[in-house]
């Protein structure tokens, strides 16, 4: 069913196309009508599915023509860019219309979203802690709002910003429409739910905990003294267009940016200690091709949106299993092929036992054929058991390990008989071609799309002199 069938106005079907959508994803089939019709509405999906649209679409559709005064659509963000990207995605599908979107985040200065809340709204997309500041100025109120948007839930609730939704959500009217989405809908959930929604309708897409049926995961087992080497291996015997890497911590990610750097990758970095025009800087750069590699924590994997992600790689093994869910979710977008690789130590077993049993799944173990592993091979990470693999579930990891790096870092030249047991001879190379569609902006990551022969084979698999968009730069 295309869209121009869901009931929305012909200003945002032309919206939606110029953004590259073509047909609605199964989350926007579902959840437009109920939105539409002004029920309350709690809607979970896999990341990367179209949830931002599946809001937006029906919201601008609903507020009709520009409205001077107070906002009557107040969407709130866990971060700075979900809430960048989202007020984003409004303005672009609402391209076609005269309604005014605004984004209140922390980071910058106020001056400019002071003048922008003053000039009037209608939508306003904010992160919890500027919102609050601009309730006590009194610059903003919220006795307008028509429609609550309650986007990302769970990691509102991860990050402990649950109290302080409660309290805006008590300054809005009763008489209101309010919206939940999430990737998935823990207990927590559901009781602020019930203090939050009347009668709420509810759509679930796929499997709450389950993996993007587009993304291919993997393990390659690893010691610590080994760690960085088999990351520069995989890079090299990758055929990539675009890598996302995550650490867990801040410093980790910026060591293993500095690795890479000196292996003459181009690496951007995006972590909460990077102020918030390097974030935009580093985010604008990785969208634009500038760098072939991010390096994120964890406050990346719902705020990067990005059309092209060919591969993420969890140099540490996440400590939620939820986590693992997201970030390999920033690759398989928008029904493109990705694939995923997890460094994992064998003190991870418990971690990579916990996501296991959260997915729903095994998780294929592979080696990389050719790599000088110490004790001749492989380590097996045994999640079969309470604290296999010596000592249970490690916490912080040790990112960036130097040892044994090879000078000067060089690459070197894909072929067929790099490729990691479980996945020769699954012959193709990774090319997920694509982009934005027309005119999508910052965030909005529409039109997505993988180029033809994407072949499903893991790091080596590429024929022989086949390279990647950055293969060969120096």
């Amino acid at each position: 069913m295309p869209f121009s069938q869901l009931g929305l106005h012909s200003s945002l079907v032309r919206g939606a196309q110029a953004m590259g959508y073509a047909d609605p994803t199964p989350i926007q089939l579902r959840a437009i009508p109920i939105v539409l019709s002004g029920r309350d509405l709690i809607a979970s999906a896999q990341t990367g599915t179209g949830k931002t649209a599946a809001f937006a679409l029906p919201v601008l559709n609903r507020l009709g023509p520009h409205k001077a005064g107070a906002p009557r659509v107040l969407v709130l963000e866990p971060t700075r860019e979900l809430a960048a990207q989202v007020e984003t995605s409004f303005r672009d599908l609402g391209r076609f219309t005269d309604l005014r979107a605004t984004v209140l985040h922390g980071g910058v200065g106020y001056g400019r979203q002071r003048s922008d809340l003053r000039a009037g709204a209608d939508i306003v997309v904010a992160t919890v802690g500027r919102l609050l500041d601009f309730l006590q100025e009194r610059t903003l109120r919220l006795d307008a709002v028509e429609v609550l948007i309650l986007d990302e839930v769970d990691r509102m609730l991860d990050m402990g910003f649950i109290h302080d939704v409660k309290r805006i959500v008590e300054m809005c009217p009763k008489q209101r429409q309010t919206l939940f989405f999430s990737a998935t809908v823990p207990p927590e959930i559901e009781a602020v739910a019930r203090f939050a929604l009347r009668d709420p309708a509810r759509v679930e897409i796929g499997v709450a905990r389950s993996v993007n049926e587009s993304v291919k995961h993997a393990l390659y087992p690893v010691r610590f003294e080994q760690k960085f080497d088999l990351l520069l291996a995989l890079l090299e015997r990758t055929d990539f267009q675009s890598v996302i890497i995550f650490s867990r911590t801040k410093h980790g990610a910026d060591r293993i940016a500095r690795k890479l750097k000196a292996a003459n990758h181009s690496v951007a970095v995006l972590h909460a200690n990077r102020s918030q025009n390097q974030r935009i800087e580093a985010l604008a750069g990785f969208k634009a091709g500038r760098y072939e590699i991010m390096v994120a924590t964890d406050i990346a994997a719902r705020g990067i949106d990005v059309a092209g992600v060919s591969h993420v790689i969890n140099y540490d093994v996440p400590e939620n299993p939820e986590d693992y869910v997201h970030r390999i979710g920033r690759t398989g977008r928008a029904m493109a092929v990705g694939d995923a690789f997890t460094l994992a130590e064998p003190d991870n077993a418990g971690d990579v036992r916990d996501i296991e049993r959260f997915i729903g799944q095994r998780i294929p173990q592979l080696s990389l054929d050719g790599f000088p592993y110490l004790g001749g091979g492989a380590p097996v990470i045994d999640t079969q058991r309470p604290g296999g693999g010596g000592g249970g579930r490690q916490r912080g990891g040790r990112p960036g390990s130097s040892h044994g790096q090879r000078p000067g870092g060089g690459r070197r030249p894909p072929g067929p008989s790099g490729a990691p047991s479980g996945h020769a001879g699954s012959g193709g190379s990774h090319q997920a071609g694509g982009g934005s569609g027309p005119g999508a902006g910052f965030g909005s990551g529409g039109g997505s799309s993988s180029g033809g022969g994407v072949g499903r084979g893991g790091p080596g698999a590429a024929h022989p002199g086949v390279r990647g968009r950055f293969r060969g730069r120096r």
